[in-house]
């Protein structure tokens, strides 16, 4: 009987022990397959506002036209990557360029769930 529970227990460490062979093969695949995505290219955008209109409305839009917008002047801009918020910010001038400073950004697990 002696050797039958030495054998469980031997068992027993070896499930246990290749359950965390496992993980850290999973963490280990899951490490080298997100360094596989760092190199893909992504559309950033920033987003000044939005508003709704009728076709009828968009129709008449012509040159010189002003729309307002939803956004109130002085709040942050969305940033989003594919169509996806990630961070907020305020417009900047770089020389003869627009620029945005991040005022806010979700955190990397909250983007890393939004786009994937």
């Amino acid at each position: 009987m002696a050797n039958e529970n030495t054998a469980s227990i031997e068992s027993d460490d070896f499930s246990e022990n290749a359950d965390v062979d496992q993980d850290s093969a999973s963490a280990g695949n899951n490490s080298s397959n997100f360094e596989l995505v760092m190199d893909i290219p992504v559309v950033l955008s920033m987003e000044i506002g939005q508003t709704r209109m009728t076709i009828g409305e968009v129709l008449k839009l012509g040159k010189g036209s002003i729309v307002e917008l939803q956004r109130m002047a002085d709040e942050p801009l969305d940033v989003l990557v594919n169509g996806t918020l990630v961070a907020h910010g305020e417009a900047v001038v770089i020389g003869e360029r627009f620029g945005i400073r991040l005022t806010d950004v979700i955190s990397t697990n909250e983007r890393l769930n939004k786009i994937s």
